[in-house]
This record gives C-alpha cells, sequence and structure tokens, in this order.
C-alpha cells in the first residue's frame, strides 16, 4: 500500500491555491518593455493606450512640474500588473477609480499593481499624480529634458516623454492627446496640434492644446518659456502656429526667415506626398544649445543652432517631410529608422531640385563619389543600421541614395506613384523596411530585393552601375558639387540626438 505524505507547509500551499479564483490566478504582470531589441526597456506590454489627458502646473524659475495624467487604454492580456514608462516622483496612482500600489524599477519603470486583476480587452483608466524638476532626472546615463534660461522643454528621439508624463513610450503605441499647462503669466508653453483656450487667473495662466490624430509618444513636445507667436493658415486652409524664443539673439532673424515658410513647404511638399496628413503645423525655436532639430508632430522643434550660419529652408523641408515618413507613418520597430531619415533626406533634395540649385540625382551622385569604397560610411546598414548608428550620417545620406536608386530603377511615374500612396497605405499605423519593400514590388510590378539589400543591408559600397549614376561620367572625374550641398550637409547634425 502507497500513501502519500502531505506535510503542514505543502497543505498551507494547496488550501492557498484552492482560494485563489481560477480566473485571478491566470493574470500575469505584463512585459517591462514592448519586444523592440533595439530597446528593450522601452515600451510596456499588456495594454494599448488611445489618449493621454495632461493636466500640468510648471514653475520656470526652479523647473518644478507637477501634474495629473490621465490614461485611457484598454488590456490586451489578463494583467495583474502592469509598467509605466516614467522619471518624476509619483504620489498617487488609481486604476479604473481604485488606488492602486506602485513602486518604481530598472532605469524608467513605473510598476503599477491594480486593486483587482484586470481582464483582457478590458476597458483601462490610470490616473497618476507626480511632480518633480525634470532636469534633474536622467535615465540610461542622460537626460531628455533641456533647461532653458526661461523654462524647459522636452524634445529627443527616440524618448523624450519619461521626463513629463507617464507613457507607453514607444512609436507602436499612438494615441491622442490633450495637454493643458499651467505657468505663470507672461510665459508660454507650447505643444504639439492645435490652440484650444488660454485662461488667466490670480498670476497664472493655462493653455490649453489638443492633437486629436494619433501620434507617437516621442513626438509629443512641451516648451515653456517667453515665446513670440505668429499665426497664419497654409494655402490649403491648415493653421499654422509658430514659436521664437525671445532670447535668440543673431539667430533671430534667420530662424524666422526659414521657419515663416512652413506653409509654403508643407503645400509643397504635399504635390509629393499627399495631402497634409494633419490638422495644425508650425514649429518653435527654444533658446537651448542642443545642435538638433525633430519632427515632434504638427510643430517641429528646432535648435537655434540650425540658423547659425543664416536662413535654413532645408532643414524644415526635413522636419516637415517627417509628418508624412515618420508621424503619419511610424516606425514599427526602431530599426527601421530608414523610412523616416532617408526620405526626409531625399525630400530635402527634392526641395534642391525645386530652387535650381541641383538635381536629386546630382546629388546622389556627389554623395557617391564624396566616399570612397574604404570609408566607414558604407559599413552602416541603413535598413538595421543598430542602436548605436540609428542616427549616422549614413542612415540619411545612404538612405537618400537607395530613394534614388529605387527611382532609377522603377521609373519617375512609379516612383511618385509610391512617394504618395505609401503614407496613405499606413496612415496613422506603424511599418518596416520590408512592408515598404513589399509595397514598391507591389506598385512597380517589379521584383526589388537585390536593390533594397545592395542599398539597405551591404555593409560595402555598391559599384558604380548598381548605383544608377547618369552623370559619374570617366572613373577619375569627380561629379561637381551641387549649389544645395553645403547648405544640406549644413543639416547633418539634425541626427546628433
Amino acid at each position: 500500500m502507497h500513501r502519500r505524505i502531505i506535510v503542514p507547509g505543502a497543505l498551507g500551499a494547496a488550501s492557498l491555491m484552492l482560494a485563489i479564483p481560477a480566473s485571478a490566478a491566470a493574470h500575469s504582470p505584463g512585459a517591462p518593455g514592448i519586444g523592440d531589441p533595439y530597446y528593450p526597456a522601452y515600451g510596456n506590454g499588456g495594454y494599448d493606450v488611445s489618449h493621454y489627458d495632461l493636466r500640468l502646473k510648471y514653475q520656470p524659475a526652479t523647473d518644478r512640474l507637477e501634474g495629473t495624467a490621465t490614461i485611457l487604454a484598454r488590456t490586451t492580456e489578463d494583467l495583474s500588473r502592469f509598467n509605466l514608462d516614467f522619471l518624476l516622483d509619483v504620489g498617487e496612482v488609481r486604476v479604473n477609480g481604485a488606488e492602486a500600489s506602485f513602486t518604481t524599477s530598472g532605469e524608467q519603470e513605473l510598476e503599477v499593481t491594480p486593486r483587482k486583476p484586470l481582464d483582457k480587452g478590458a476597458p483601462l483608466t490610470v490616473v497618476v499624480r507626480y511632480s518633480g524638476v525634470p532636469s534633474s532626472k536622467q535615465a540610461f546615463g542622460f537626460t531628455s529634458w533641456h533647461r532653458t534660461p526661461d523654462g524647459g522643454v522636452a524634445a529627443n528621439e527616440p524618448e523624450a516623454a519619461a521626463w513629463w508624463f507617464p507613457s507607453n513610450d514607444h512609436p507602436l503605441d499612438k494615441a491622442t492627446y490633450d495637454v493643458s499647462v499651467q505657468v505663470p503669466d507672461g510665459t508660454q508653453a507650447i505643444s504639439n496640434g492645435t490652440l484650444q483656450s488660454t485662461s488667466s487667473r490670480l498670476g497664472w495662466t493655462r493653455w490649453n492644446w489638443r492633437s486629436d490624430q494619433p501620434q507617437a509618444t516621442y513626438l509629443a513636445t512641451l516648451a515653456v518659456g517667453k515665446f513670440d507667436l505668429t499665426t497664419g493658415t497654409t494655402e490649403g486652409g491648415i493653421p499654422v502656429v509658430n514659436a521664437y524664443s525671445r532670447d535668440l539673439g543673431a539667430n533671430d532673424g534667420a530662424a524666422r526667415a526659414s521657419i515663416e515658410r512652413t506653409g509654403e513647404v508643407a503645400d509643397w511638399l504635399s504635390e509629393y506626398f499627399g495631402p497634409y496628413p494633419f490638422d495644425a503645423l508650425g514649429g518653435y525655436v527654444p533658446n537651448t544649445t542642443t545642435g538638433y532639430a525633430l519632427e515632434t508632430q504638427t510643430r517641429p522643434f528646432y535648435s537655434p543652432r540650425q540658423f547659425a550660419n543664416g536662413s535654413n529652408v532645408s532643414v524644415v523641408v526635413h522636419e516637415l517631410a517627417h509628418q508624412w515618413y515618420g508621424d503619419l507613418v511610424s516606425v514599427r520597430g526602431w530599426k527601421d529608422i530608414w523610412i523616416n531619415e532617408g526620405f526626409a533626406r531625399y525630400a530635402q533634395w527634392l526641395w534642391s531640385e525645386h530652387e535650381g540649385e541641383g538635381t536629386a540625382q546630382e546629388l546622389a551622385d556627389y554623395t557617391y563619389a564624396s566616399h570612397p569604397a574604404d570609408d566607414p560610411f558604407w559599413t552602416v546598414r541603413p535598413g538595421d543600421p543598430g542602436p548605436e548608428n540609428q542616427f549616422d550620417g549614413a542612415v540619411y545620406d545612404r538612405g537618400a541614395l537607395a530613394v534614388q536608386a529605387l527611382r532609377n530603377e522603377v521609373g519617375d511615374e512609379d516612383f511618385f506613384a509610391i512617394l504618395k500612396g505609401w503614407p496613405a497605405k499606413y496612415a496613422h499605423g506603424n511599418a518596416s523596411v520590408a512592408d515598404f519593400q513589399r509595397y514598391a514590388e507591389e506598385v512597380s510590378r517589379r521584383p526589388l530585393a537585390a536593390l533594397f539589400d545592395t542599398w539597405l543591408f551591404q555593409p560595402s559600397k555598391p559599384d558604380a552601375p548598381a548605383a544608377g549614376a547618369r552623370s559619374l561620367g570617366k572613373p577619375s572625374e569627380a561629379p561637381a558639387q551641387p549649389r544645395s550641398w553645403r547648405r544640406i550637409a549644413a543639416t547633418n547634425d539634425v541626427h546628433e540626438h
């Protein structure tokens, strides 16, 4: 006779298991990352956000930010716990109206445990009350918050959100936004979308901005300081709001001469990429010491240094091209950055054609000839550059070469159909380099695997026939430098994030 012996500890555990409802036992923590191999800790698993409502109060003198974020989402799995990406100090978290427990882990993880487990497919409302000094916070050894003499700015890629609001911080989870910011009278608060209203009371002014079309978290921006605002309308009827720090000094005129052409440039780009995809437009220049620009949705960020050598419409073209390639259609993973940067750089080449300062082919020829075969430029693979090379100049210039090679291969009719059709096909969604190749093959009815492999994935210089060069001339003759070359090259620090 065999007898099963149950020790007291095991009996207790068995009793506990019986006490847990089967549905609760099936719930598990959401992943602390969304699954991007370049940035394993970015984003989170287990839910999808539809809307962020941010009510903020900011004191420029001390860089202190207080906020209440209301996040509307839906669970995508049975959750016992979930994470948000966030760095400031949290005072309270509520989930579906009930107070929830929370802790922090890793570099930027806010772990939230609701009072009751959450079933898959259930609506989710998360309220986070928080405060802190954004400039005092770092993650992974850096900050994405720029302290300025009169305030602060949140603008960076691939991340900036964690310094000013809790989020699911990855382009795969787009959402709409309401951003309401209270600042001292005489100070302005700039964000994305349309300015709904301003109101003043007891020495404070509240600015209310709305972005009612899906937006990735890194494309959300906040700038507080003393700005001059200009307003207008594009020929297509899109309202334009631009903002310039009152302390730009010698760069002020060049910045305005460039950014005030935003409406003109957007209308011009719509001829190539299709109708402008959002209901607001503009740009802003805070008094930062950074050197880059960023395609923050509807209202790009520009550093003053972009205008240190005079007007720079080319950088405006670059950032506005991103409104289609990068913002309307966002990367599926950060390795797909070529879809953003290769086409934004190519838009600068098209602008050069428009201005009569060198055709796209002439710029391609000169770029190709400027880098000998042993140049490290050719070892960067734009189709999957790795996180260490995500913003390398080769992603931009070799990326644009790939676009010109595609144009030469399929011909102008199919090329421009691809250029305009792509943003429409994946509007407000995400896509990969592989998706783009399939789409280009579908439109052109040509096999393009070899071309994409040569230009985007091989760590070597393609030979001249593969380059499709039309004006390289004899091997001993270097092509002439197009007039626009220096102006475009002056925007290369646009990627020094």
